[in-house]
């Protein structure tokens, strides 16, 4: 396939820095984000999120899609790039444009990771995303896959039926189901790692050991960074 097919020939080209944490499951990136947004708004810097599969085009057709169970890996996965590309355009470009930090809870490693594990072409999903633009940094959380489980599973009532992977047909139990599933998501996420250059965490220490490393790493990159003329404060994209 031709390099200009795949993604990441789009480098970041705006004054703007795009941060994203990536990892399965119950690997505490979610939380681990939250805590930087609390840093850079102390530090006076505009904070903009972005969250996966949040953009409000595509939200019901995603409902009823996963309500009926109508939802093959490929229509999920074009459903999901759908979502993507109107976040990006909508949100995370004129951000960038503008100067802010955007804190991404997923990337597209997101899509090259689940929809993969649900058999997608591998080389096709990185080729439907090559309009991304490339992040400032993407950090990988990984965790052992009993460790993220047992965050997963102790703490949520009922799994979904397409988050368990069930329409996969790997297990006729849906907790085993979202172990098999889980388990081929976090194979491709370690394949993703060195072809992108993510940076890697240890999930497994504590929070603000992890929090102090994530400053770290993104501390390099605020150089220049313009703060907020509003002051301290962090901003949910418009419509959120």
């Amino acid at each position: 396939m031709s390099p200009d097919l795949v993604y990441g020939r789009h480098p970041n080209p705006y004054p703007g820095k795009l941060f994203i944490v990536e990892g399965i499951d119950g690997s505490g990136k979610s939380t681990q984000l939250a805590l930087l947004a609390q840093w850079l708004r102390s530090e006076g810097h505009l904070v903009i999120f972005s969250e996966w599969n949040s953009s409000p085009i595509v939200k019901a057709t995603t409902s009823r899609g996963k309500k009926r169970q109508l939802l093959t890996p490929l229509t999920f996965s074009l459903i999901h790039a759908t979502d993507f590309s109107d976040r990006v355009e909508r949100d995370i470009v004129p951000a960038l444009k503008a100067g802010a930090i955007v804190l991404a809870d997923r990337y597209v490693y997101t899509a090259f990771a689940r929809d993969v594990a649900r058999g997608v072409d591998r080389q096709w999903v990185r080729s439907l995303y090559r309009f991304a633009v490339q992040p400032t940094l993407a950090v990988y959380y990984r965790v052992p896959l009993d460790v993220a489980l047992y965050r997963i599973l102790s703490g949520r009532p009922k799994l979904k039926w397409y988050e368990a992977g069930m329409d996969l047909g790997l297990h006729a139990d849906v907790n085993e189901s979202y172990k098999l599933f889980q388990a081929r998501i976090q194979s491709e996420y370690e394949r993703i790692v060195p072809e992108y250059g993510l940076e890697v965490m240890d999930a497994t220490l504590p929070v603000e050991v992890q929090q102090r490393a994530l400053r770290e790493l993104i501390r390099p990159h605020l150089t220049g960074v313009a703060p907020s003329p509003g002051g301290d404060r962090a901003v949910a994209p418009e419509g959120r």
